[in-house]
């Protein structure tokens, strides 16, 4: 509507295209979820009888239960919710996202009103949209492609900027829910990530930008053969019928693919129409505008596209942070920002359209304002953060 009324007519053509081609958008990221779903769900249906799950749960409940206290002691959704923000933490993404749709079906199984997301749900999928990355190795890769000194530099700031937004997404969410995070054993186990956060960065720092990728790509990787082969084994072990019960569990994962369809599509076409109209090319003129008036420094704008485009799309951000480096410098200042923004926040209108799509959710409550607060924290952090580093 914005271009059109500037007498840019190529808009409405533009908008046409943009339709079409989120239909097709919407389909193949269902159908491609399929495979790694089956798997994903046919391995969580042999840990669950192999009691596996239960027994990683049982690390992390006593956490658990004080951030989602609906969900009973117990309960399978524990081990999901701990194995998918395990998996967020190490960027396995092709774990991950089956292993939050499990967590998120787990947790729907507590729901009473099956439209309306709970609490807990909610708690999750926050936790999910502020982008817990230990090691964004994918972003290290692109600026090493666009040729940077010390592709792994922005380590730190990156760590810094995804701790601001897990916190203030956890925090807003504490603050509605009314849950009390000053309590020893929230405290406890916050002081014992954060220590064991601080030592694995301090052995980081001292790794080259290439043996950062390699010993994050081994941790992980081999964390998670560690966790396939324990569900195998120990399904043989206590004479579960593992062919068997992993053909049901996949047979879920299908299902699920098919079923998001509808909701890719409502918000896949949402954001190209939105992306179409020229509304985030106005949002930034007002933004650089205010930025003027004020007379602060305004270098941080020319990095911001890929943060405004970072909530709502993965791959439109990360062409934004490309042709940021390609224009200023992958080693500038604003190259620098993109790739920051690009490691520290999320796709959350994305997850909330798979998540909630997933379990037929319609009704998120305060679950995209929250999301969205702890996007807008990771910005903040990541521009002070910047400042800071390269300023």
């Amino acid at each position: 509507m914005l271009r059109l009324m500037s007498g840019d007519a190529t808009v409405l053509n533009e908008s046409v295209t943009a339709m079409f081609d989120s239909a097709k958008l919407a389909a193949e990221i269902a159908l491609g979820l399929i495979g790694v779903l089956t798997l994903w769900m046919g391995l969580m249906r042999l840990g669950e009888k192999a009691g596996v799950v239960a027994a990683i749960a049982w690390v992390f409940e006593p956490l658990l239960s004080k951030l989602m206290p609906e969900v009973p002691r117990g309960h399978p959704a524990y081990g999901s919710v701990t194995m998918n923000l395990t998996a967020n933490m190490l960027g396995l993404d092709n774990a991950a996202t089956p292993l939050g749709l499990k967590a998120m079906a787990d947790l729907q199984s507590l729901n009473p009103d099956k439209k309306t997301a709970t609490n807990a749900q909610i708690l999750f999928l926050v936790l999910n949209t502020s982008s817990v990355t230990l090691v964004p190795v994918t972003v290290f890769l692109y600026r090493a492609q666009q040729g940077a000194a010390d592709p792994a530099d922005i380590f730190l700031p990156i760590l810094l900027s995804t701790l601001g937004s897990t916190l203030a997404g956890l925090s807003v969410v504490a603050l509605v829910q009314r849950i009390r995070l000053l309590d020893w054993v929230v405290l406890g186990y916050g002081a014992i990530l954060l220590g064991g956060l601080s030592a694995g960065v301090m052995y980081l720092l001292t790794l080259g930008a290439e043996r950062i990728g390699e010993v994050s790509a081994m941790l992980g990787n081999g964390l998670l053969l560690g966790i396939i082969f324990a569900f195998v084994l120990v399904a043989l072990l206590r004479r579960v019928a593992v062919y068997d019960e992993f053909i049901e569990g996949a047979k879920s994962g299908f299902e699920q693919s098919v079923r998001l369809i509808p909701y890719l599509l409502a918000m896949l076409l949402a954001i190209a129409l939105l992306r179409a109209s020229g509304a985030l090319d106005y949002l930034l003129g007002v933004i650089a505008a205010l930025v003027s008036h004020m007379g602060m420094d305004g270098r941080f704008i020319d990095a911001l596209p890929t943060a405004l485009m970072k909530p709502l799309s993965g791959s439109g951000a990360r062409a934004m942070m490309l042709e940021t480096m390609a224009h200023y410098g992958v080693d500038s200042f604003a190259g620098r920002l993109a790739a920051i923004f690009q490691g520290s926040t999320e796709t959350t209108f994305y997850v909330l359209a798979v998540y909630f799509g997933a379990v037929g959710i319609r009704n998120g409550r305060h679950a995209l304002a929250c999301g969205l607060f702890a996007d807008l924290a990771g910005i903040c952090t990541a521009i002070v953060v910047c400042y800071w580093f390269y300023g």
